[in-house]
């Protein structure tokens, strides 16, 4: 049973799940909670039961079932009497999107988007288990675990321009590799400059509609310009240090006599070994995360200026979804250093914080929310409901309502490809299969998800963009 607290705010009760500490925080409209399964709302109470959690255990517009948290989950924990949890993370660390600007515009760019959707699809590798162009030494791998994009950079993927526009200047400090297992080190060597599979994309689209003239103004975006959306995370690497720490936080559980409801949830006492050692790897896997999306920039500039001499593509901003920060919030009224678990959610810090880039910071945090394929994309910006709401946290994307399972039984990858075309859009993927498992169909409407937030202020509109052609794994 749920309490309507406020249009889109509805609350979990302390009475739902034995145990809760704080009652969960749901903020989704009436048309998008029919669609969310009862399960998912079982994962919110259970995340409320976690010591050290402050004020709710939350949920963005887009949740849906995950390991242990929600997908679209929000959670933060004192440092004192807290726990970091992977499952409050995700399997896939630092799985984000980067959105790319071009000076070109779609009236120009449309004969070649075809063309250029072929070259991404083959200079870009995607696909599972796929390997990357690049064949890194140890210590190269070192120094994408340790200083992400900064590393990829100073190798000749990019400018330090591109630094000043990611989440964490493209890094997090306190990566540690030799909380890397080999199998993790092997799984990850042969993959930067991967795309993957899954919902991931490396998206050329155009923008289609601008809600805020000023803010698209200091992005740099206007009607009809070309985009790049980059959607992918940390890969095999990221997999297997999730898989590794969660066996020894399962053990720590019965170590520090925490109680669960669920053994998805499985965490360590932050300040522990085990919280300090997870940690430490986590950071490593968003690191190399930021280092693959710089790489696969990189890429993308190479195959627009082979077909445009004098093409420039810059960086607007790079978004984590999912990852586990130390960041400082207000808690009734008063300033604590909270970690703040958000998976498949993104940060949306609003006006004046220090974390914003200086370009932007008078305005809010650019916040992109990525469409399922063949439906739009928004541009928003980090709003104050942001900060009084949900520890500076927003959706990440449309959020699924169908498995892939489910979706393969019911739709075929090459009609899925053949009703895009029809709509003008050129699709790429390594196998028809993974076509018919993101069918837009198996997502919510994003334009119902993101209306929420932009509602609540947490994430204002600034830019709608709209797919021209996708390459996927």
């Amino acid at each position: 049973m749920l309490n309507r607290v406020d249009d889109n705010i509805f609350e979990v009760p302390m009475g739902h799940q034995k145990g809760m500490r704080v009652p969960g925080r749901i903020f989704i409209s009436d048309k998008l909670l029919a669609q969310v399964e009862p399960g998912t709302i079982d994962q919110v109470a259970n995340v409320a039961t976690l010591p050290g959690i402050v004020k709710y255990s939350m949920a963005m517009p887009d949740a849906h079932l995950g390991y242990g948290f929600p997908i679209g989950g929000v959670a933060a924990f004192r440092e004192d009497g807290g726990v970091i949890s992977p499952g409050g993370v995700g399997f896939d660390i630092n799985c984000g999107v980067r959105m790319l600007r071009t000076d070109l515009f779609a009236k120009d760019a449309a004969p070649m988007i075809s063309s250029l959707v072929d070259d991404l699809f083959h200079d870009v590798p995607s696909g599972v288990g796929a390997k990357g162009r690049l064949r890194v030494s140890e210590h190269e791998l070192d120094e994408a675990f340790t200083r992400g994009a900064a590393w990829a950079v100073e190798a000749g993927y990019g400018v330090p321009e591109d630094l000043e526009h990611c989440e964490e200047n493209g890094f997090m400090e306190g990566g540690k590799p030799d909380q890397v297992s080999l199998k993790a080190r092997k799984r990850g060597r042969p993959q930067l400059g991967t795309l993957g599979s899954g919902n991931h994309f490396l998206e050329i689209q155009k923008v289609d509609r601008i809600f805020d003239e000023g803010i698209a103004r200091r992005f740099g975006l206007s009607e009809g310009q070309i985009t790049v959306m980059i959607h992918c995370g940390s890969r095999g690497a990221g997999h297997q240090i999730c898989t590794d720490h969660l066996q020894v936080l399962s053990r720590a559980v019965r170590k520090y006599g925490i109680e669960l409801p669920d053994k998805q949830l499985a965490c360590a006492p932050l300040g522990t070994p085990e919280a300090d050692n997870y940690f430490g790897a986590m950071a490593a896997a968003a690191n190399y995360a930021w280092a693959n999306r710089q790489i696969i920039s990189a890429w993308t500039r190479e195959v627009f200026e082979r077909h445009f001499a004098d093409a420039k593509l810059d960086l607007v901003y790079d978004v984590a979804h999912n990852v586990a920060k130390v960041e400082e919030h207000s808690v009734d009224g008063t300033m604590e250093r909270l970690v703040v678990h958000r998976k498949g959610a993104t940060r949306a810090f609003g006006p004046g914080r220090r974390e914003i880039p200086e370009a932007y910071r008078d305005l809010g945090q650019p916040v992109i929310i990525p469409g399922s394929m063949g439906t739009p994309s928004y541009v928003l910006c980090g709003g104050e409901g942001a900060m009084r709401l949900t520890f500076g946290s927003a959706c990440h994307g449309a959020g699924r309502i169908m498995s892939r399972t489910q979706a393969k039984k019911i739709y075929g990858g090459s009609e899925v490809k053949e009703a895009l075309s029809r709509r003008g859009i050129k699709v790429m993927a390594t196998h028809p299969k993974m076509l018919a498992e993101e069918a837009p169909e198996v997502y919510k409407p994003s334009d119902e998800v993101v209306e929420v937030v932009d509602q609540l202020d947490i994430a204002r509109k600034v830019a709608r963009v709209v797919p021209l052609g996708v390459s996927k794994g």
